[in-house]
């Protein structure tokens, strides 16, 4: 059984409270075979924060994930989850988490009451505490009126809920959510972010995410940006934003190409590829005049936008997150992972 009885595990998850970090990560790292998908990552997660991977996928979001929540061994360096050691005290880790995983994760064939159930008894969590709970949380994301029906009926935002649901059953100290609305249209991500806000003010923990939606990581207390394995830089939204300090202009012209080069040329500004021309400028408005007299291609539109996090990425990395999806790098591409997978 993961954990013992959850009216026996409460008392010690307040003693494990206190200033220390929710989640400390030193030096953290994962090798499979030759390739080091997560390269000593180094952070702290407060509690009661709401903290954020943003990066590509294959950056390593994920595998550190798995790492802190005891799913992937370290191939180096140490993690502690709520004060226990991820690798030494994994069933003290697991007894203090929840996780709602990438892909979904809940038995069709019973009824979101029945899900929530099994889950319950796996966590040893009394039956009259089960039952209080389970009216709890399904009330919280939604699923009240729903409990008795079967989960092959959902939507995918209703599976999704369900599963946060889930995951809160258990009274976690941390709940992990990896790429909490991957697959979601924009206005169902919405409405999930609406009950995850709700969720962290009633239930007051602690909360780690990974993500490649922009609008998503706004939602963080706090971002690391991860790519390639790595953390380029850590802060809120608004830090991040505020340290580029530059405006983000985006061109259409006749001949991208040409564009960037003469940008180069003329001013010596690199501008990112992939679709259009992208670039950083400081008072980006007052530029644009200079841009049209001097540029010597012909440009169809012009946008000048404040710095988003999507500029913050190509600021520390030199790309956007789309074109670092586009380029094929990653820990879903290696092929010594991918084979590893398809034994499984």
């Amino acid at each position: 059984m993961i954990a013992s009885r959850i009216d026996e595990a409460l008392p010690s998850l307040e003693a494990d409270g206190g200033a220390r970090p929710a989640i400390e990560a030193r030096d953290l790292r994962k090798r499979f075979g030759d390739f080091e998908a997560v390269r000593g990552v180094t952070f702290d997660v407060m509690p009661g924060e709401t903290f954020g991977f943003l990066g590509p996928n294959g950056a390593g979001k994920s595998t550190t994930i798995s790492m802190l929540c005891t799913l992937l061994k370290p191939s180096g360096g140490t993690a502690l989850v709520a004060g226990h050691d991820v690798v030494a005290a994994r069933a003290e880790v697991r007894r203090r988490i929840g996780l709602v995983f990438q892909d979904t994760t809940l038995d069709d064939y019973l009824t979101a009451a029945e899900n929530l159930s099994f889950h319950a008894e796996l966590y040893g969590v009394p039956k009259h505490l089960a039952r209080q709970r389970l009216q709890q949380v399904l009330e919280m994301v939604g699923l009240w009126d729903r409990r008795d029906s079967i989960t092959r009926t959902f939507s995918g935002g209703m599976k999704r809920r369900l599963e946060i649901a889930r995951g809160l059953l258990h009274s976690p100290r941390v709940l992990f959510l990896d790429e909490p609305t991957v697959g979601l249209d924009p206005q169902t991500r919405l409405h999930i972010w609406t009950y995850i806000n709700e969720l962290k003010r009633r239930e007051q923990i602690t909360m780690f995410l990974t993500t490649h939606y922009m609008e998503e990581a706004e939602y963080c207390d706090r971002l690391a940006i991860m790519d390639n394995g790595v953390i380029v830089v850590t802060g809120t939204p608004e830090e991040l934003k505020a340290g580029i300090g530059k405006d983000r202009v985006e061109l259409r012209t006749d001949d991208d190409e040409l564009a960037r080069r003469r940008l180069k040329e003329v001013f010596g500004i690199e501008a990112a590829g992939g679709d259009g021309v992208v670039f950083q400028v400081e008072h980006g408005e007052e530029f644009i005049p200079r841009l049209f007299a001097s540029l010597g291609v012909g440009i169809r539109s012009v946008s000048v936008a404040r710095p988003t996090l999507d500029d913050v990425f190509m600021e520390h990395t030199g790309r956007t997150i789309r074109d670092a999806e586009s380029s094929g790098s990653g820990i879903r591409n290696n092929p010594f992972v991918r084979a590893q997978a398809g034994r499984r």
